[in-house]
């Protein structure tokens, strides 16, 4: 279950981005990226259904040329992975 100060902080990132400030998939891949190193997070990033935004940033980012971030958003994804398989078992 996510817990009630990540929605809000989840909302307020929202709340205060605007055009100007970093690419939509670029803040995602950061999103996933720094949920890696908290479990709680983690697991409130995959709830909000952030791999499939997750998915949705990497290949933007492969489109704009981006592979830097791009890699980084693959990384990201394949711990998301490992976690998932850790759970299963």
């Amino acid at each position: 279950m996510v817990s009630t100060t990540a929605v809000k902080r989840a909302l307020a990132a929202l709340a205060t981005r605007t055009n100007t400030a970093t690419r939509p998939a670029v803040a995602v891949i950061d999103e996933a990226d720094a949920a890696r190193a908290d479990l709680r997070r983690a697991a409130g990033f995959v709830d909000i259904g952030g791999l499939d935004r997750l998915r949705d940033a990497i290949a933007s980012a492969e489109r704009d040329g981006d592979d830097a971030v791009a890699e980084r958003g693959r990384e990201a994804l394949d711990a998301y992975r490992r976690f998932r398989a850790a759970a299963a078992g």
